[in-house]
């Protein structure tokens, strides 16, 4: 098995912190989520999380105007050029200190950068390449406090910088004669944001107290002057003005007082030119009704004149600029909404909270939701695949169950009937039932059919139930308590309680039903690993013992092998039947702990004392996932006894016990100064409201999350598995492209060749060959090529060793391809022809089938939901189109006896006009 498996998407989380931003066209949201970031496409309804990640939690992301280029920055200034075309780092770049924003101009020439209180003006990145793709053009100093936010011109010629000091800042991206700097006060608290009208220099300001100023300049943007060369003060060298934009480039912080210096010293200057001078227009405030809360996050559309206002409260307003009139107010949430962006046409609003990790788009014109999406607020504990890896359950300390849709990456259902933390969730054989467990003392099922709980399993006296076992006819639920050390057995069909199993003399750790035999295995504190026999009256038919402590047990997919995971670092391996050990592996030391920053002893001491919290089989039974308290997850071949890969998790240095080493940097004869406890707020941490307390915590405190894997599954397919983490839900799956495998290759196998017999029409020797050579793209080619008519004649005469490796091309392949008919054909033909040699080896083609059936079940679904759409559609035409004749038939009717009585009117007149042409004559 080749382990060529890589990061693919992220799950579980939506948002963290940062700025959200629509794409160019307006259908896609940029969310960063921790240290990475995702792309979600609202009009496929999917999401994408890029191959990339920086070293620290993302705190802004700047689009070019394109949306072809990306520049993402980090807590500490470490900023990445993304390509989003071809989702490749292109450049890595430092600004030393922590950035608060980042926008580039409408003409996409420059980009400003806000760090400390200094506006940065860069020459953005083009297409020819470069030595340094961040070249600093000008420094921008005026602010006595940390900048806020950034809004350009439409033509690019001025841009404005909020600053927490309460004052507005307008500075020339050019040389402008009468524009140089420009300050603006009249706010009382710290400016959230500050926009442009439309084509013109004036202005709105927006203060955290919920004011808002209205600026009103003398001068048009075609007002402004550029400033000529002469007007240059004097310097001694000749040509060092531009030394001195060379050094500025070069020094990039030493240089830049210049701008402010040149500025004043053009004040003479006035006599021939007319600077631009601001007035306050008007001031209004959002705050009226007395209920006083923090603005936090302002957006303005300004085609449509729209300004978007969120709150700490979770309330947001949509107001009509200049007026001030307002469309309407909402709460969409009982946190602060941290982030709010406006979409290109307007229509569209996109709303990021923080606190609970919420992501909402909202249609403001229809008042409805487009997006809405929040992933767990808390850790989440435990997860599991469907049967057929559609899709994928987490449960999470909020004691929130979700199920999430692996082709979409979307949460699509949220179950909230626990009322604490979720210990374990499991589906059921038919894949439409979820079990969850959790510290509430219930278990709890729940329907995908009707999204519902159906079934709830309490216990006669209250436990906290830690660990849950679903047996393979879905029938028997089984769940152990970490209080009362008994194990519970309930039937699904009545929901009564059945037995409670006794023995255990610890906490039961985890439990695991064998997948060919009702023999449920468990495994406890007490170093003991039991098999109870479901169908002898519960009895235990087997004890194991272990020399430490028993935290995980898992069968092997064929039942065959019992896996168990002890306190000790070991993992040691038996065969269920004859109840001996046959193997062990040591993997304390692959772990590899890093050390928290309140760890007296170094990570290697600490390692000693640590274990794995969860394993989990491949679909072959081959190798072994296995994860715990540190960033790696390990693979293991189980024949082998060895470690196979190592990955890596995370790189978020956001995270607790992420290095092995403390940073000698933060040591000081006190301590570490990374335990001083600055407060929350503008911290890294997480905050942790008291009990009872809503709003103004003055106590509140936060720490660093520690890094660590709670749960890992193998995907029943094979070719993904997933891990819950401090992170969130990650998925690695095969990446089938960065792969070249062989088999049995000779001399003779070329690609020329191949297509060589494919015009021959000897289709059963090229597609052995392409086999062989194993490309994906070749054996895709030489499949397609094979007539329809000869699928069944090709399939009857391959080799019994490419079976298997076909019907698995062909599974991968139907999932994404949309030639259905023809690659079901393929599908249909080789289980057909080959049907009984393939059950004899139903053990290793298992995943290969599953994958199989997942792909036609994606298929199923969407074509069903087609046809049902088409189905009403026609089923509206028709009523219409009934409606319609019976209207036109009564029209006909009316108009014939209109037509009629017509005929007698002429008739009529026609006889008086002869009778007067007579009297006339």
């Amino acid at each position: 098995m080749k382990f060529a498996y890589r990061f693919s998407n992220l799950l579980g989380a939506v948002y963290r912190q940062g700025n959200l931003s629509f794409s160019q066209d307006g259908n896609a949201v940029i969310s960063p989520v921790g240290n990475r970031v995702s792309v979600f496409d609202l009009k496929n309804n999917t999401s994408e999380t890029l191959p990339l990640s920086t070293t620290k939690n993302i705190t802004c992301v700047g689009l070019s105007p394109d949306g072809h280029l990306a520049i993402i920055v980090d807590e500490d200034g470490a900023a990445l050029l993304v390509s989003l075309i071809t989702r490749a780092i292109l450049h890595h770049f430092h600004f030393h200190k922590p950035v608060n924003s980042i926008r580039f101009s409408p003409d996409g020439r420059k980009f400003v950068v806000t760090k400390e209180n200094v506006a940065l003006m860069y020459h953005a990145p083009g297409k020819q390449r470069e030595f340094n793709a961040f070249v600093l053009d000008k420094s921008y100093y005026g602010p006595y406090d940390e900048t806020t936010c950034i809004d350009w011109t439409d033509d690019s010629k001025c841009f404005v910088v909020g600053s927490k000091d309460m004052s507005t800042w307008v500075f020339g991206a050019e040389r402008w004669a009468n524009l140089i700097y420009y300050s603006l006060g009249g706010h009382k608290d710290v400016i959230v944001g500050c926009f442009f009208e439309k084509d013109s220099l004036d202005l709105y300001t927006v203060s955290q107290d919920g004011t808002l100023c209205v600026w009103q300049s003398d001068t048009e943007l075609d007002g402004l002057v550029l400033k000529k060369k002469r007007d240059k003060p004097k310097v001694p060298r000749p040509g060092a003005g531009e030394e001195e934009e060379e050094e500025e480039e070069e020094k990039r912080l030493e240089g830049e007082e210049g701008e402010i210096i040149r500025g004043k010293a053009e004040a003479p200057e006035e006599k021939t030119t007319k600077n631009v001078r601001y007035k306050h227009h008007s001031k209004h405030f959002f705050n009226k009704q007395g209920d006083f809360n923090n603005l936090t996050a302002a957006a303005y559309h300004k085609p449509s004149h729209i300004l978007v206002t969120g709150f700490a409260s979770g309330i947001f307003h949509l107001h009509e600029l200049p007026e001030f009139n307002l469309i309407h107010s909402l709460s969409i949430s009982d946190q602060k909404i941290s982030s709010i962006s406006i979409n290109s046409s307007g229509d569209w609003i996109g709303f990021g909270c923080s606190g609970m990790g919420q992501l909402l788009v909202w249609e403001w014109q229809s008042e409805s939701y487009v997006f809405k999406q929040q992933g767990h607020f808390n850790n989440m504990a435990s997860l599991a695949y469907s049967p057929d890896g559609q899709y994928i359950v987490t449960g999470g300390d909020d004691g929130k169950v979700k199920v999430w849709n692996t082709n979409s990456g979307l949460c699509f259902v949220t179950f909230t009937e626990h009322t604490s933390s979720i210990t374990n969730v499991t589906f059921t054989s038919s894949g439409f039932v979820i079990v969850s467990a959790s510290l509430d003392g219930t278990v709890r099922a729940f329907d995908l059919h009707r999204y519902r709980n159906f079934r709830t399993f309490t216990s006669p006296r209250p436990a906290q139930f830690s660990s849950l076992a679903v047996d393979n006819s879905g029938e028997l639920v089984s769940a152990g308590a970490q209080d009362s050390f008994e194990i519970f057995l309930w039937s699904m069909q009545t929901g009564r309680l059945l037995e409670v199993l006794g023995g255990h003399e610890g906490p039961v750790s985890c439990l695991c039903f064998s997948p060919v035999q009702s023999i449920l295995a468990s495994t406890s504190w007490d170093r003991t690993v039991r098999l109870w026999d479901m169908l002898d009256s519960w009895q235990v038919k087997e004890t194991l013992p272990l020399v430490s402590d028993g935290l995980v047990v898992a069968y092997r997919p064929d039942g065959q092998e019992l896996a168990v995971a002890t306190l000790n670092g070991e993992i040691s391996f038996w065969n269920p039947h004859t109840a001996t050990q046959t193997g062990s592996v040591s993997g304390r030391h692959d772990l590899e702990m890093g050390r928290k920053e309140t760890d007296k002893i170094t990570a290697k001491q600490s390692a000693k004392g640590k274990s794995f919290t969860s394993l989990c089989y491949s679909a072959d039974g081959e190798s072994m996932l296995a994860g715990g308290q540190s960033k790696f997850v390990c693979i293991y071949n189980i024949k082998e006894q060895m470690l196979v890969k190592k990955f890596e998790i995370s790189c978020n240095l956001s995270f607790d016990a992420m290095e092995e080493f403390l940073d000698r940097r933060k040591m000081t004869e006190f301590g570490s100064l990374a335990l001083v406890d600055e407060g929350a707020g503008d911290g890294d941490g997480v905050n942790i409201s008291l009990p009872g307390v809503r709003r103004g915590d003055m106590s509140s405190r936060h720490f660093k999350p520690e890094i660590r894997v709670s749960s890992l599954r193998f995907s029943p397919t094979g070719r993904c598995w997933a891990a819950t983490t401090t992170e969130g839900l990650l998925i690695y799956s095969i990446d089938g492209s960065m792969v070249f495998d062989p088999y049995d290759l000779d001399l003779d196998v070329t690609p020329a060749n191949i297509r060589k017999q494919l015009r021959l029409q000897e289709w059963v020797s090229a597609i052995v060959m392409a086999f062989r050579l194993n490309e994906k793209a070749l054996k895709q080619e030489v499949l397609e090529t094979v007539p329809h008519a000869q699928i069944q004649v090709v399939c009857g005469f391959l080799p019994d060793i490419y079976v298997e490796k076909l019907l698995g091309f062909v599974a991968t392949s139907l999932e994404k391809s949309g030639h259905l008919q023809f690659y079901m054909t393929w599908a249909q033909s080789l289980l057909m022809l080959h049907g009984q040699k393939l059950k004899n080896r139903s053990g290793s083609i298992l995943p290969t089938l599953q994958a199989l059936q997942k792909s036609i079940q994606r298929h199923f679904d969407n074509l069903s939901k087609l046809c049902d759409f088409n189905m009403y559609n026609i089923r509206y035409a028709e009523a219409l189109s009934k409606q319609r004749g019976i209207k036109r038939a009564a029209e006909e009717d009316k108009g014939g006896e209109e037509d009629n009585d017509d005929e007698e009117l002429s008739e009529e007149m026609s006889e008086a006009s002869v009778e007067d042409a007579e009297m006339m004559f």
